[in-house]
């Protein structure tokens, strides 16, 4: 089994291996996580009732330590509750350790480049050193951000962001190379994919002040000048859960081990006219000033177990499955898709999570509002936007723990992750 080692692709090698498969997991660049690693936020809004099905599920590792990382706890900023904010520079040591601890096959610095296929079936990888690795199943977890000429396409161009494609190469499309048409999502002005919604900025490079205030409260929030609000810049976010006027009129600061800037890039001129931020730097992307990487430009078609549309043994989850945004949408996804992958190859019947579950929910719901142009210009997050709304107007919405807890049993699937099936 193979996925791509981000939130989601961990997520799904886990209860993969969890329920007795062999799992080896290839990733292009030296570390797992990918935009986790300048992520951060978790448990805000409906992510707190999403994490805590997933544990209730049997799937609480990430979780866990994502908890474990986080030095803000139930934290509020505009239009935000209780979030935490585990810390970006410790979190991916902690979760590769997980994974080697569980016995899965890590290979980094190893991309895929090319499938093998027999009719509907993919019997094996190319690797980019020319290996070729058979495998019964593939869960398909790389995302859909860039490469280079995706974000000069359709953004500012290559923003030097963490996914180092310049480094280590492009993702490919595994369902594109098996013969399926993916789709892309949209932005309101006709345009393809969306900007990264947030950028990192050197602790080090603020002002002693405003380093305490972030480093004691976990958030800061700064007013932009008049001069240089820009309301449109929200319209091309991939975060439509920070896509407030707020997050506008103002620089809303998060101390995620760097401090988050929740925008898409701030010219650096402008910035530093903020107090503060005299001597402001940006670690990621480097090029902050000018743009960020662009998403959603590769999301294929599938049922709600995650299985691919159109190619008998290809699962896929995070990015690649909807329009999702999150750490918490990624873990969720992953896991049912690396689950379901070991179910398919023993030739029993696929688990699909029921819609009294927000995690259930949100797979069907995407996927339903994905099918037309609409749906496709919006984003699904358990944090914000449309779907929160959703989650609150269908009483999904919960953080009463006792309470998600019972929510999983009355359906019977608690710790259905954690079940051997091998």
């Amino acid at each position: 089994m193979y996925c791509n080692l981000n939130w989601t692709g961990c997520a799904a090698a886990i209860t993969a291996k969890k329920a007795g498969a062999e799992v080896h997991v290839f990733e292009k660049t030296d570390l797992l996580l990918g935009l986790g690693n300048i992520g951060g936020i978790m448990r805000n809004n409906g992510r707190f009732t999403a994490a805590e099905e997933l544990i209730a599920l049997g799937a609480p590792e990430l979780i866990h330590l994502c908890d474990k990382n986080s030095n803000h706890k139930n934290i509020k900023f505009p239009g935000h509750e209780h979030a935490s904010l585990y810390d970006v520079t410790s979190i991916e040591p902690d979760v590769r350790k997980l994974l080697t601890d569980m016995d899965i096959k890590l290979h980094l610095i190893t991309r895929v480049t090319d499938i093998e296929q027999n009719e509907k079936i993919i019997k094996g990888v190319r690797l980019s050193n020319g290996d070729y690795i058979e495998g019964d199943v593939i869960v398909e977890t790389t995302g859909s951000t860039g490469p280079m000429g995706n974000c000069q396409r359709y953004g500012n161009g290559c923003a030097m962001c963490i996914l180092r494609c310049p480094s280590y190469g492009p993702r490919i499309s595994i369902s594109e190379r098996a013969g399926v048409k993916d789709f892309s999502g949209e932005r309101n002005d006709d345009k393809l994919g969306a900007f990264s919604g947030s950028c990192e900025v050197a602790k080090d490079s603020l002002s002693e002040e405003l380093k305490n205030q972030l480093e004691t409260t976990g958030v800061a929030v700064l007013q932009v000048p008049s001069e240089d609000v820009n309301y449109d810049k929200l319209e091309a976010k991939v975060c439509q859960q920070y896509a407030l006027k707020e997050f506008a009129e103002n620089l809303v600061m998060l101390d995620t081990g760097h401090a988050k800037l929740m925008t898409s890039y701030y010219p650096l001129d402008k910035l530093r006219k903020i107090p503060g931020l005299e001597k402001a730097r940006y670690v990621d992307p480097l090029a902050g000033s000018q743009g960020n990487s662009i998403r959603y430009l590769s999301v294929a078609p599938r049922t709600n177990d995650m299985k691919v549309i159109g190619v008998d043994n290809l699962f896929c989850a995070g990015e690649k499955s909807g329009l999702f945004v999150g750490h918490t949408e990624a873990i969720s996804t992953g896991s049912l898709a690396g689950h379901n992958a070991v179910r398919f190859c023993l030739g029993i019947p696929l688990l699909t999570l029921p819609a009294s579950l927000s995690i259930g929910d949100i797979i069907s719901f995407a996927n339903e509002k994905s099918q037309t142009r609409e749906g496709r210009k919006s984003r699904y997050t358990f944090a914000g936007s449309d779907y929160f709304k959703r989650m609150k107007d269908l009483n999904l919405y919960s953080i009463d723990i006792k309470e998600i807890e019972n929510r999983v049993k009355k359906v019977s699937l608690d710790n259905v992750f954690n079940q051997k099936l091998v």
